[in-house]
């Protein structure tokens, strides 16, 4: 189901795990560790056969195979889960510590320009560990770095280059220097952008529970409310009763005829109170009815028009083969309370649009009302925003994103190029439906 819409706001339930910076900082890890075992065979490779400095060859590539294996277990862990501990990311900086150290002992100990490496260790750190774990990995560094300097390794020099060992120290110092600006600023970004989406999310999930303790108290009032109110209609019940069967009242058809409208409003309170009790605490009510689509959406949209019989409501159905579905009374009034906003946002018509691919249910109220001002698409289903200038309004698009969120779905709102608004909500079938065996029609 398609609209012309140049403006969108859209509402989508947060799929962004808790944990999912220290998945994807052990991901940016292992990166730099496949630089890393590149960085070393190409440079043990260079120094043992193009310059001729002989290296213990074997002990020394025995390191990065050590490290790719170690990358390709935590590419399976990784794979296999959604969150990784700090503890496995410190672990993880403690192994390229000790492989480092391992490197630097069998090629020249402190006396090797690329001992500057283990800053990129501390700095990874600092970044990704809590305070405790930050300062272990500066301790050990800082230890085997010490160690470096009086247990090495010498480096077997020709006479060739024993004069110029000077500056081969400082070419590799420089060498080193480009490779850790280069490794900081790339991948302390890609961290950092990690840990500012980490925020985000949490931020968000703040504002939920916010929403969700809001919507807690909206019902304990609404349903202390629905059991205060129960006990007067009844009592007023009872009256209309009595009032029916005084003659004083049959002798006017008049006086007749509004005693029968005041019962069924009353009846109608009384429904709304039951709807109200029926739906309280939980996502689906005590006593959930089973019907199809066609007939649940049929009855919401005629007792709707019951209750607003000056304004046009059309129902369209897409051709399609509709399941099953559980008559969820919070559906049915996240429905009505979209039908209500077209309302009072000054609609002359309403269309109440349904269609399903594979995976969803679409349910969309289009009218042509005075449609959502950029700000209050900006705002979408947030509480107390709305066009209508009276306490307590925006409440009802705020309830319904709240309900089609705790389904599983989205909530989609947008202008017409022609004006109006339509409102969308996407459910996912395997939620409502209570079967799925046909195909997609």
């Amino acid at each position: 189901m398609t609209s012309p819409a140049p403006t969108r706001a859209r509402w989508l339930p947060s799929r962004w795990p808790a944990d999912a910076a220290g998945r994807k900082n052990m991901v940016l890890l292992v990166q730099l560790r496949w630089i890393a075992i590149a960085g070393q065979v190409a440079t043990i490779l260079l120094v043992h056969f193009g310059m001729g400095i002989r290296l213990p060859i074997l002990p020394m590539l025995v390191v990065p195979c050590i490290a790719a294996a170690m990358n390709v277990g935590s590419i399976l862990v990784v794979r296999g889960r959604t969150d990784i501990s700090h503890a496995e990311l410190f672990l993880a900086l403690l192994f390229d510590v000790v492989a480092l150290t391992t490197q630097l002992y069998l090629s020249g100990g402190a006396t090797n320009p690329f001992i500057s490496l283990y800053l990129v260790q501390v700095a990874l750190g600092a970044m990704l560990l809590h305070h405790w774990s930050a300062w272990g990995i500066v301790g050990v560094s800082a230890l085997c770095a010490a160690g470096l300097t009086f247990v090495y390794r010498p480096l077997d020099l020709t006479e060739t280059l024993e004069g110029h060992l000077f500056d081969l120290h400082i070419v590799g110092t420089w060498v080193c220097f480009v490779m850790i600006a280069v490794l900081l600023v790339l991948f302390m970004t890609r961290i950092n952008r990690n840990l500012q989406d980490r925020e985000t999310y949490m931020a968000k999930m703040r504002q939920h529970a916010a929403e969700e303790e809001h919507i807690v108290r909206m019902g304990l009032l609404a349903s202390g409310a629905a059991h205060e109110l129960g006990t007067p209609l009844a009592q007023l019940a009872v009256v209309l009763g009595d009032w029916r069967h005084m003659p004083e009242v049959n002798r006017h058809p008049v006086l007749m005829e509004e005693v029968g409208e005041m019962q069924a409003a009353v009846r109608r309170c009384k429904a709304i109170l039951s709807g109200i009790l029926l739906s309280a605490g939980e996502a689906r009510g005590e006593a959930p009815m089973v019907t199809d689509v066609r007939a649940f959406i049929d009855d919401i949209a005629q007792q709707w028009r019951g209750a607003n019989p000056d304004l046009p409501l059309r129902c369209d159905f897409g051709p399609h083969d509709y399941p099953h579905i559980i008559a969820d009374p919070v559906i049915r009034q996240a429905v009505t309370n979209l039908l209500d906003n077209a309302r009072e946002a000054g609609a002359t018509y309403i269309n109440l649009m349904v269609s399903r691919d594979r995976e969803w249910l679409h349910i969309a109220v289009r009218d042509n009302g005075r449609g959502f001002s950029p700000d209050m698409l900006a705002d979408f289903g947030k509480p107390y925003r709305s066009s209508k200038d009276r306490q307590g309004s925006g409440l009802g698009l705020f309830l319904v994103v709240n309900v089609v969120r705790k389904l599983g779905g989205r909530v989609d709102a947008s202008n017409g190029a022609d004006g109006g608004a339509m409102i969308q909500m996407r459910l996912p079938l395997a939620t409502v439906a209570l079967e799925e065996d046909g195909d997609v029609g």
